[in-house]
């Protein structure tokens, strides 16, 4: 139902709207309610907040710019009539053209005024979106992305602004009107003209926005901040009036800071204004550490994230069950290396440790399976099936076998080789000349390596003999 109407916010805020092939038509519909439910209550106008779309498809496309609607009603109808593209999702594209229009006169936009941009997805791009992200938030647009679908977290969780949990959303596209709120409520802290309020916060830093009050002419902000717990600890800094934001940085992680905007006007008087903000918990590595490529005698060991703080990596490996280790060393710029030389079919443990800059280490063990050294088949036979046709049978090889490989070698008459899947064990060889000596190999095919074949030498029965033919096993 309708909702009480907001005031007192300015900003511009964009829609980076899926309309690729990858969505269906009722998604899309959803999508669009959606996105009318959430501006519903604000008032819009150049002194208030103003709204485009951006599709993404093959090439980007606006929807209407930022100031061509200013009320409710007819942005009601815009929105509405949007139609789906279809084409591409090409997301790198579509962000690269929001950074230009977000900042364009041409588009309608404001040089002072918050940027917000809402990436609603279903989860998936053909393009790369990290830089062009990045260089959106590096201009201090607060992104939110609402996930419709099965996308990466990893991936979507470093493309919104930070945290993740205030500016990232996982939910079905019937369940939207859920998060509606909660979305709208997160837009306002931004967009709502008379607040000193904190973005992008990290665990070392965050970036406070507040309204433009004064001007380079009529005055300068002092800025004063420190931990909650700790307010001897104040820092000051003076910032130009021209200023409307400011990033904080060498913070403590996981604390608290009381934070206070002090407008030192020659025209006017402001109140000063204060907010309170934590910084997350420090960021660690390694995270996950993932094992990968595992042949008889080697593995990769990968792991995640890699951070400036980190000088080094130390990878640890042995058998189990056992007390023999080894030791890799690894850049701290790199997160993957090849663990070789390994014992074929054992177990080994892995543990990757990462050393800090400060002397700190943190460390994370998986368990890595080297796999079997391939063997050779066994028990290769021989059975008549006709004048000039055998059938070769062989016992499986040990191991993960992707495939057998029949090779034979006529004494007259070109060779063959055949390849069949690791469930048969058995083919047919044809055109074999009657009283010819025909050598046939089996061979076991592996992920990473060719098993040993193993070869047998078959004569064929002279055409005299094979009158009266019957079936019957060779030796």
């Amino acid at each position: 139902g309708p909702q009480p109407s907001v005031s007192n916010s300015e900003g511009d805020l964009l829609f980076l709207l899926d309309s690729s092939g990858s969505v269906s038509y009722y998604e899309f519909s959803r999508v669009k309610e959606f996105m009318w439910d959430l501006v519903q209550p604000f008032s819009f106008g150049p002194k208030d907040v103003q709204t485009s779309i951006i599709h993404i498809s093959t090439m980007p496309t606006m929807e209407f710019p930022f100031d061509r609607y200013q009320t409710s009603g007819d942005l009601q109808k815009a929105i509405r009539d949007t139609r789906q593209l279809m084409g591409d999702t090409n997301t790198g594209k579509a962000l690269a053209y929001a950074k230009e229009k977000l900042f364009s006169g041409e588009a309608g936009a404001r040089p002072e005024v918050p940027k917000v941009l809402v990436w609603v997805t279903d989860g998936f791009s053909t393009d790369d979106i990290s830089e062009p992200m990045q260089l959106l938030k590096d201009m201090g647009v607060t992104v939110f992305i609402v996930s419709t679908g099965r996308g990466n977290y990893l991936e979507l969780s470093a493309a919104a602004s930070q945290p993740p949990e205030k500016h990232l959303h996982f939910v079905d596209v019937d369940d939207l009107p859920i998060i509606t709120k909660e979305l709208r409520d997160a837009i306002l802290d931004i967009i709502q003209a008379n607040r000193l309020h904190a973005v992008d916060i990290t665990s070392s830093s965050f970036r406070l926005t507040w309204p433009k009050l004064l001007s380079q002419e009529t005055g300068y902000y002092i800025l004063e901040y420190a931990p909650t717990d700790d307010l001897a600890k104040k820092r000051t800094q003076q910032v130009s009036g021209a200023h409307t934001g400011l990033v904080l940085s060498d913070l403590a992680p996981e604390t608290t800071y009381e934070v206070a905007l002090i407008p030192e006007s020659n025209v006017h008087y402001f109140p000063p204004q204060t907010t309170r903000v934590t910084t997350l918990a420090e960021e660690v590595s390694p995270a996950q550490v993932l094992i990968s490529e595992s042949g008889p005698h080697s593995f990769h060991v990968s792991w995640a994230p890699t951070l400036d703080s980190v000088m080094g990596y130390q990878i640890l490996y042995g058998p189990l069950p056992g007390n023999s280790v080894k030791l890799l060393e690894v850049d701290g710029k790199h997160n993957s290396t090849l663990v070789e030389n390994l014992t074929p079919n054992t177990t080994y443990l892995v543990t990757v440790t990462a050393v800090y800059k400060s002397g700190k280490e943190k460390s994370l063990s998986a368990k890595a399976c080297t796999q079997e050294e391939g063997s050779k088949v066994r028990h290769l036979r021989f059975e008549d099936m006709g004048p000039n046709t055998l059938k070769a049978s062989w016992d499986s090889a040990d191991g993960k076998v992707l495939g057998y490989r029949v090779r034979c070698r006529r004494q007259t008459g070109p060779s063959s080789v055949i390849s069949v899947s690791p469930l048969i064990h058995s083919v047919l060889l044809t055109d074999l000349a009657s009283g010819t000596t025909n050598k046939v190999c089996v061979k076991p095919m592996y992920k990473n390596q060719r098993g040993k074949g193993l070869c047998r030498m078959v004569r064929m029965q002279p055409a005299t003999e094979a009158q009266g033919y019957k079936h019957r096993q060779r030796a």
